[in-house]
């Protein structure tokens, strides 16, 4: 079922005493304003992946998956975990970019700046941009604040990557 995006009206905390000047306040508006709710255990931005912890044709095959703590892993397991991130260095993603230019950059998105990203960047990339500086409208910068881990969304967001 797609439907518009609807940014929370949540006042953000008092750590960040500016309104409307960071495109995150308004999270995803900025960059798309329509999305897909997926029905059952599916998701992705088509509905086409198994939801986390799922797996089979139909996604109903219940995968449980242990994250184990790296430093009881066997050499094997340690080795394996490499080798995937390199893998992942060396994958281009078949789903995302990213922009390569501010908001502005782009003519307020009339002219779109955006790259093909690696799999591996694209977590590095999401990373940088929840928790950079806000640019300010005088273009100074605001560096007292992190929205990737001073706000509530710190432990699911970093549980996931």
């Amino acid at each position: 079922v797609c439907q518009d995006v609807v940014p929370s009206n949540s006042p953000v905390g008092a750590q960040f005493p500016f309104s409307g000047i960071d495109d995150r306040e308004n999270w995803p508006i900025v960059f798309y304003n329509r999305t897909c709710r997926c029905q059952g255990n599916f998701m992705g931005y088509n509905c086409g992946e198994c939801r986390f912890g799922y797996t089979g044709p139909n996604c109903t095959d219940r995968r449980n998956m242990i994250r184990k703590e790296i430093f009881r892993m066997t050499t094997a397991e340690k080795d394996k975990l490499i080798a995937y991130l390199n893998l992942a260095k060396r994958t281009t993603s078949p789903d995302y970019v990213i922009a390569t230019g501010t908001y502005e950059q782009m003519n307020n998105g009339s002219d779109p700046m955006f790259a093909d990203i690696n799999s591996y960047d694209l977590f590095v990339w999401l990373h940088y941009y929840a928790s950079r500086d806000a640019f300010l409208e005088d273009g100074s910068v605001w560096a007292d604040i992190d929205f990737a881990h001073e706000a509530p969304g710190f432990l699911p967001w970093h549980r996931f990557f």
